[in-house]
């Protein structure tokens, strides 16, 4: 079976691009069972909690994060770099418990996936 990685790029309420990759995630779910999802970029700020897309008109799809474990979704990493640009701390609150890895860890763990779908 295909090992799946799904790169979150975008932030999380400029486009719909986050909640694609959500819904992604969970349609991929019932296919494989060898799923990881990785943040970069922009991408980690879907991990901010307490976010308020409704002052945007926005729906609130972040809160969906939280049902991955329920999908046996445990393989989450974000990338150091990315937080340390945006001024984010890496033990910082987030709504899933991420591996924080070097750019250069998280290259070579994507590495290992077979296919990889970015949004």
């Amino acid at each position: 079976m295909n090992r799946i990685a799904v790169v979150f790029t975008q932030s999380p309420h400029g486009s719909s691009a986050g909640r694609e990759g959500l819904d992604a995630v969970l349609a991929i779910s019932a296919l494989s069972e060898d799923i990881a999802l990785f943040f970069i970029s922009d991408g980690v700020l879907q991990l901010l909690p307490d976010q308020q897309p409704e002052l945007v008109l926005a729906r609130n799809y972040v809160a969906t994060f939280g049902v991955l474990p329920l999908y046996n979704i445990d393989n989450l990493y974000v990338c150091a770099a990315a937080l340390a640009e945006r001024g984010l701390p890496a033990d910082g609150l987030k709504v899933l418990p991420v591996e924080v890895l070097s750019p250069d860890a998280l290259r070579a763990e994507l590495e290992t996936y077979d296919r990889l779908i970015t949004f």
